[in-house]
């Protein structure tokens, strides 16, 4: 599935302000601690556990969002409490999730260091907007998820209005979207919209939540090294002393040994290198990539002509556009070859499923063409 709404290629400038967290080039910027509050022990626990991981904030859930109702919603104000006692014994910086302006002025009645938009919330412009108000003259830093749709447009209308109201410490997160495919993942990453998201604003910060994306606490730190891979600035990695029994988000969520773990793994990549054999190398392979994407593009529009020619076909018969066992049969038979290949069956899945949604738009144009 593809964005709904594609960013002009402008590059947008906006003025932002660093975050006044640590930052070097070997150490991401790190947000960890529970899905929520559920205890004043268990939020303890954990920030005593991870602190001297070195955290840029000390993250729980206060207010919990939740699909379907009867379903543990946040312990509410009282755990605003036991996160600023957190911060006063062992030195964390606090954020924490808001949804609403009454969100907004209890946080900022307990002096928290900062705020995050959820998912939920990044999806709907009214909602950021009212937060956004509730915001202004604040200097506080703001992160903003991706809404759960793949949309980066909504992403970006969300950071546009909180700096349109002020804001100058922003950053986005990257959770992954909800789609109808289905993955191995709770949510799919769609590497290519946290892409178009760094294009369409280079300045801006992007942190990366495996724990989200992941759905299962096994698959946290490979999603996690894949983000700093792709140069993502930092992490926010969801972590419980005694995860089975977390009250929300069970599966994803990591022990505080296992963050530790996870962190000391970590390999930072830097941008570039200037070693000359490395650079002739790289430029003999991105040679040899021109020239497969060359061939490609002509394949594709070799491709798209047949297509044509079949809608011609179809037109003069009056048969329909789709022919969905057709389809099903093109999709297992690219599949199995994909397998034989060593491709990655989702890849070529997604690749597929966009060549046959250009394939319909253009046998409906042609087909419904009036000479």
């Amino acid at each position: 599935m593809r964005a709904r709404e594609r960013p002009s290629a402008a590059v947008n400038t906006l003025d932002l302000e660093p975050l006044p967290v640590p930052r070097s080039p070997d150490r991401p910027i790190l947000i960890a601690g529970p899905c929520s509050a559920e205890t004043e022990a268990q939020v303890l626990a954990t920030a005593r556990a991870i602190a001297p991981l070195g955290l840029a904030y000390f993250r729980a859930g206060i207010w919990k969002p939740r699909t379907r109702p009867n379903h543990f919603e946040g312990i509410g104000d009282e755990g605003l409490k036991w996160l600023t006692r957190a911060r006063a014994e062992h030195g964390v910086r606090l954020i924490t999730e808001v949804a609403r302006p009454r969100h907004v002025e209890e946080v900022l009645a307990h002096n928290f260091d900062a705020v995050w938009i959820g998912a939920r919330t990044a999806v709907s412009p009214f909602a950021v907007q009212e937060i956004a108000d509730a915001l202004a003259g604040v200097d506080i830093p703001v992160f903003v998820k991706n809404p759960i749709n793949p949309d980066v447009g909504l992403w970006i209308g969300a950071i546009e209005r909180l700096h349109a109201a002020g804001i100058r410490k922003l950053a986005a997160i990257h959770r992954g979207f909800s789609t109808a495919d289905r993955s191995r993942f709770r949510n799919k990453p769609m590497w290519e919209l946290a892409v178009q998201l760094r294009r369409h604003l280079p300045e801006l910060p992007i942190l990366n939540d495996p724990s989200h994306i992941a759905g299962s606490r096994d698959l946290v730190a490979d999603v996690a090294q894949r983000a700093l891979d792709m140069g993502l600035d930092g992490l926010m990695i969801e972590t419980h002393p005694t995860p089975d029994e977390a009250w929300s988000d069970a599966a994803q969520q990591v022990t505080p040994a296992r963050l530790a773990e996870i962190v000391a793994g970590l390999k930072i990549r830097v941008p570039s290198a200037h070693d000359a054999a490395f650079l002739d190398s790289l430029s003999d392979l991105r040679d040899e990539i021109d020239a497969v994407d060359a061939n490609l593009l002509n394949a594709l529009a070799q491709r798209m002509r047949i297509i044509e020619d079949v809608a011609r076909l179809k037109r003069a018969e009056n048969v329909t556009s789709l022919q969905i066992e057709r389809w099903e049969e093109i999709l297992r038979d690219r599949l199995e070859r994909a397998v034989e290949l060593g491709l990655d069956p989702e890849y070529v899945q997604d690749v597929y499923g966009a060549i046959h949604e250009a394939a319909l738009r253009r046998l409906s144009d042609v087909m419904n063409r009036r000479s």
